[in-house]
């Protein structure tokens, strides 16, 4: 079965992060803390989990 392509970004401008990516992986204090796809993710979700440890 053939892989699907990827890519990291990374970056604090988070329209361009959800204009580039399928799905969202948050990660706080290196550790991924969320799994969000791309086109349910708003970006008070994404603040919330890069911010609070352990709540997301």
């Amino acid at each position: 079965m053939p892989l699907d392509p990827a890519a990291v970004v990374i970056s604090p401008y988070l329209p361009d992060v959800l204009a580039l990516s399928d799905r969202i992986l948050v990660a706080n204090r290196g550790k991924i803390v969320e799994e969000i796809k791309a086109t349910e993710a708003p970006e008070q979700q994404i603040m919330y989990a890069a911010v609070h440890e352990g709540l997301a």
